[in-house]
């Protein structure tokens, strides 16, 4: 989403990085650049002024950490001043701000339900954010009521039920997703003064009767904002009191979602912000200007169009993302989501043995793929991401591997490097691959299996050089399109993990 601002910061640091100090004359050309990159990038004018300015502020006069060349130093100061525009560390955490309500809401009656508000305008993806949100609780063991207070849109309710639905028959966790709904009511909808404020009221009563611990409604949207609009959801706010309300904003976009956000926020005092469709291309600007504008913070971002891709926003892992320093504890987040400590000890112990065999290396692609599209992965990467900009990666090629070792027999998906002509030809055959394919991922399983054996006893430094050494040459085999990417053959990435532990010792 960032790859317009990434190259512009990208551009900037090249040009300080052959400079042998940090001058007020090369920082106020750096910034003309930096502010040229927002721009293009779709940040508000505003904003781009106040943050150049404090960067400025920052940089001149500065003196050059020994340890840093003048690149280096701007970066750490961009980052820091990033970090604050995104948001900075908010006093609550998304899971914080979702916790167990320790009162009863309305009423004071008994403890909970959490009430979460969602608005937003039509088209921004609010109902299916009610899903990923409902996904998302439900996999951390909270039960959830979806309930249909879009009382306008064509269908809104039985769009809403559907994903409930789709969210407790799909979705991991064995807390249960419930749904609330009056489609009759669309149809009185507009006769009568209050007709979506009673759907909740009505909703919160059936939530604490089941003893849900999280309430969502899902209010109605406009096509614009307009007095109605505000209206509905300003006596829906009064008389639920929900604990947080969300605006769904559609990164898409532009400055238009900066300008509606305000609007809302100045109405309905919004508590945080999602941002839908922030795996598209588009410039992303509006995610940067939408916190400083709004001054509320980003929660949560939709990565994807399945139920699960809702992620917690961090501005700090934000902008290592802008700045190329990629997002490690991101990453490491989504494999813990996917593979138990049980799980994780029990492959490593046999590749310790070298017994790994192909039916593990597929459900570790399994694995993988549960964690999202390759590209977005690979991304996360310190160095990679801009490398991975015009580089296309074939997801489809994962089903051909999958089918390959579908074809093997038993004793073949055990001992793969074991595999002559005949045997590669039959499998060739049988998965719709070609021949050189099959011995292609018959051998580079056998050298990642072999140097796996070899690492088991190996100290972290040592693991690194021995990945280093084997460069992207295997992951390229298997995944056409990523070879000698800088962050997996390990020179960017040393460089930008190198930058991220500078950076700690300087703010120390």
């Amino acid at each position: 989403m960032f790859e317009r601002l990434s190259d512009g910061f990208a551009s900037v640091f090249r040009k300080l990085s052959g400079k042998g100090s940090i001058s007020e004359g090369n920082v106020r050309d750096a910034m003309t650049d930096v502010r040229s990159a927002l721009l293009d990038a779709d940040v508000h004018v505003d904003v781009v002024e106040a943050f150049t300015q404090r960067v400025l502020e920052d940089a001149v006069g500065r003196e050059v950490t020994k340890s840093l060349k003048p690149g280096e130093e701007m970066i750490g100061i961009v980052h820091d001043r990033l970090v604050e525009l995104l948001g900075g560390d908010p006093a609550q955490s998304p899971e914080e701000a979702l916790a167990p309500a320790p009162d009863g809401g309305i009423m004071q009656v008994s403890p909970g339900p959490t009430i979460v508000m969602m608005c937003g305008l039509q088209g921004s993806g609010k109902t299916t954010t009610c899903g990923k949100l409902a996904a998302h609780l439900k996999k951390r063991g909270r039960s959830v009521m979806l309930c249909a207070a879009d009382l306008q849109r064509p269908a809104a309710v039985e769009q809403l039920h559907t994903v409930a639905e789709q969210v407790q028959r799909d979705s991991p966790g064995g807390a249960q997703v419930h749904f609330y709904g009056e489609p009759d009511k669309s149809a009185a909808y507009g006769k009568a003064v209050g007709v979506a404020v009673q759907v909740c009221q009505r909703a919160l009563a059936e939530a604490r009767k089941k003893g849900v611990d999280t309430l969502i409604l899902d209010t109605a949207g406009r096509l614009h904002i307009n007095a109605e609009l505000m209206g509905e959801l300003a006596q829906v706010n009064s008389a639920l009191r929900p604990h947080q309300v969300f605006l769904v904003v559609d990164a898409m976009t532009g400055q238009d979602a900066v300008n509606f956000a305000k609007a809302f926020h100045e109405q309905i005092e919004v508590d945080g912000i999602i941002l839908t469709k922030f795996d598209s291309d588009t410039r992303g600007g509006a995610a940067i200007s939408v916190k400083h504008v709004t001054g509320a913070p980003i929660r949560f971002v939709g990565v994807g169009e399945k139920m699960e891709a809702l992620e917690e926003f961090h501005a700090q892992r934000m902008a290592g993302r802008i700045l190329g320093m990629g997002d490690v504890v991101s990453l490491v987040e989504k494999a813990r989501e996917q593979v138990s400590d049980e799980e994780a000890a029990a492959i490593e112990a046999k590749m310790a043995k070298g017994e790994m065999s192909m039916d593990d290396f597929l459900a570790q692609l399994r694995t993988l793929r549960r964690m999202g599209p390759l590209k977005q992965l690979l991304g996360l990467l310190p160095g990679v991401g801009s490398a991975l900009k015009d580089v296309h990666i074939d997801d489809k090629h994962l089903d051909r591997v999958e089918a390959i070792v579908h074809s093997m027999t038993p004793q073949e998906r055990r001992r793969p490097g074991e595999l002559n002509n005949s045997r590669r030809r039959r499998i060739a055959t049988g998965s719709g691959a070609k021949q050189e394919e099959v011995g292609q991922l018959a051998k580079q399983f056998d050298v990642v299996s072999k140097m796996a054996k070899q690492m088991a006893g190996m100290n972290a430094a040592a693991k690194v050089k021995a990945v280093k050494e084997m460069g992207s040459s295997g992951m390229g085999s298997m995944f056409p399109g990523v070879q000698n990417l800088p962050g997996l053959s390990g020179k960017g990435s040393s460089h930008m993990v190198s930058l991220k532990s500078k950076f700690k010792k300087r703010k120390k």
